[in-house]
């Protein structure tokens, strides 16, 4: 624990110093999936395009390539900025940075999400990491791991439909946050952010947002289909994750990785 202290002091250091020049070292991990057709998408979101501008060589003999991209706020790999579900809400620009990076840790359900598309991660699975590694750490981001990540792009196992439309809504099957373990977070334990490897905090069957509404209040932002979950430890990793700093947007692509020390 000694050399993971340590290692979040450099992180910090780094991340506030202008005159870096060096940054942690460690392995990688990417948590974020690329953009492109099969981007998963909510069925009611316009999905990912890529219109190629240039693409050649030019009249002067170099090569030159550009595009344009067109995209709803929550798809791939995003954030949901606080304001997303709560009118005075941060908007994903005014979300502190020092809030989407630092000690990172897993509670992994993926055996009781297997056969169970409508599980609602409960406080006692909390209390069985608790039990395990020891209490969340404070400011810790909370990655909670379904298992459903192995399943894209598949939109019809991943989310339960691959229709479109606002009638393949209420055809949504997918793990989430049950709202009273998001009540309990809150209550109880300090923590800077939330994510996983699902289209929403919130369970695919949910009407009412209420994992969401009850985060959102708090301002705890949520980190929604991310990558990789099966890479990382239970603990004792650090997490950048980054969005696009859309001003007064309620959320964007996110570019997010884990940092495991050597």
């Amino acid at each position: 624990m000694k050399r993971i202290a340590f290692f979040l002091l450099a992180l910090n250091a780094a991340c506030s110093s202008p005159a870096t020049k060096s940054f942690p070292q460690g392995r990688v991990v990417d948590l974020s999936y690329p953009y492109d057709e099969q981007t998963i998408f909510w069925p009611t979101a316009e999905p990912f395009k890529l219109e190629r501008v240039a693409d050649g060589v030019t009249d002067k003999g170099y090569y030159y390539a550009a595009n344009n991209f067109c995209m709803a706020e929550h798809g791939g790999t995003h954030i949901d900025a606080p304001i997303h579900f709560h009118r005075d809400g941060k908007t994903v620009d005014r979300i502190p940075l020092e809030q989407l990076m630092g000690e990172g840790v897993v509670v992994d359900v993926a055996d009781k999400c297997a056969n169970d598309p409508d599980y609602q991660i409960t406080v006692a699975d909390i209390e069985v990491w608790e039990k395990q590694h020891g209490r969340l750490p404070n400011g810790a981001i909370v990655f909670l791991r379904t298992g459903y990540g192995k399943r894209w792009p598949d939109r019809r196992s991943y989310m339960g439909t691959d229709e479109r439309g606002p009638e393949a809504v209420a055809k949504l099957h997918f793990p989430g946050l049950a709202p009273e373990t998001a009540r309990w977070l809150v209550a109880n334990r300090s923590i800077k952010a939330i994510g996983l490897d699902t289209p929403s905090i919130d369970y695919g069957q949910s009407q009412l947002f209420e994992a969401h509404r009850t985060l959102f209040e708090r301002n705890i932002p949520a980190f929604e289909n991310l990558a990789n979950l099966d890479q990382l430890p239970a603990k004792g990793f650090v997490v950048v994750a980054l969005p696009i700093k859309i001003a007064g947007g309620s959320g964007g692509p996110l570019r997010a990785i884990a940092i495991i020390p050597d």
